[in-house]
């Protein structure tokens, strides 16, 4: 019987400590009286959402989408346009943001997995370019300009325009779906979606259609990156058709490879990494990516697998228990009742 694998092993320990550090980040704000950091880690755990989301279409079921950005715009949209004629119950923005994410999302999961590969590619980033200045010509909310959300969600009197209480539920709301994906990844739906990720026709002769467990996959990754946009909307308090913009789609991809591309904590580790130097390499130069990138290059170089892959090449190089003596002194216990007369010792 294998052993059982510990919660001591570095791949586990470190994202259970950047947990726990989340979850104390509004403490420590308010005692050094730095609201700043409240926003900041938000808008971390915010976009951690939207890369774990990414994470089940892209590293589970093998979708390199380029249009994520059409979802998280759509759930930012929920709020505002709602917003904009004093709705602010926030099960009605919850509603139509899960209801546009689903609807738009099977409609362009269903025709862009007609194709595959760079197909698949430009297909979901021509969608997401369509949403993208379909809110542009939205004249009335502001257009290119965007327009201001006056009136924030609210559900059971709690406000989320409240940078602490959005912060709460957008970190509940990761670990959830941090949990969902942990799950998921050994279910029976999950298994498939992998398989379909390495071998689709091999997954269609032993009778399970792949395709359409990759599009589900899509339209749940649609509704989370979707919810994700309402948060964010409810944290910036502004909706901007630049949400919807390649380069966000390319952002959320590079957090998701950074942190390791199937990983159950790759997206977290990816948001914290990037946002965090991108954040920190802004202090000294304006030109930081010219710096971040040769660090995405050396992270990729170093392994496949992200960061989180390098945490499990750490575990596996940390040397293993000697079991064998334990075997054998096991082997040879037996109670002296149960040998048989002239067995030999």
């Amino acid at each position: 019987m294998p052993p059982k694998q510990s919660l001591f092993r570095t791949s586990v320990l470190v994202p259970l400590l950047i947990f726990v550090g989340l979850a104390a980040v509004p403490f420590v704000a308010h005692a050094m009286d730095q609201p700043f950091y409240v926003t900041f880690f938000a808008r971390i755990v915010i976009y951690a959402i939207a890369a774990t989301a990414l994470n089940l279409a892209l590293g589970y079921g093998g979708l390199v989408s380029l249009g994520h950005a059409l979802f998280l715009g759509i759930g930012i949209y929920s709020v505002a346009i709602p917003a904009f004629y004093g709705i602010d119950n926030g099960w009605i923005h919850l509603l139509v943001c899960i209801v546009a994410c689903a609807s738009i999302g099977l409609l362009t999961g269903a025709i862009s997995l007609r194709t595959s590969g760079i197909g698949f590619i430009m297909i979901t980033l021509a969608f997401a370019q369509m949403g993208y200045f379909f809110f542009v010509s939205l004249k009335q909310y502001g257009g290119d300009d965007g327009t201001a959300i006056s009136a924030t969600s609210k559900f059971f009197g709690l406000d989320l325009g409240n940078p602490n209480t959005v912060y709460v539920i957008a970190f509940l709301v990761l670990v959830l779906a941090t949990w969902w994906m942990a799950r998921l990844r050994v279910s029976p739906f999950g298994m498939v979606l992998r398989g379909a990720r390495q071998n689709a026709r091999r997954i269609n002769a032993i009778g399970f259609p792949g395709q359409r467990y990759q599009l589900a996959a899509y339209v749940l990754s649609a509704v989370l990156c979707g919810i994700a946009g309402m948060l964010l909307a409810n944290l910036n308090a502004f909706a901007s058709p630049s949400s919807l913009s390649w380069t966000v789609s390319g952002d959320l991809i590079v957090m998701v490879a950074l942190g390791g591309i199937g990983a159950v904590f790759g997206p977290l580790i990816g948001a914290i990494v990037f946002l965090g130097l991108e954040e920190i390499l802004k202090l000294f130069t304006e030109h930081w990516m010219a710096i971040f990138g040769p660090i995405i290059v050396l992270v990729a170089l170093l392994g496949k697998g992200g960061i989180a892959g390098l945490l499990e090449m750490l575990d596996r190089r940390r040397p293993q228990p000697d079991r064998s003596s334990k075997s054998v002194l096991l082997s040879d216990s037996r109670p002296p009742s149960t040998q048989h007369v002239g067995e030999q010792p």
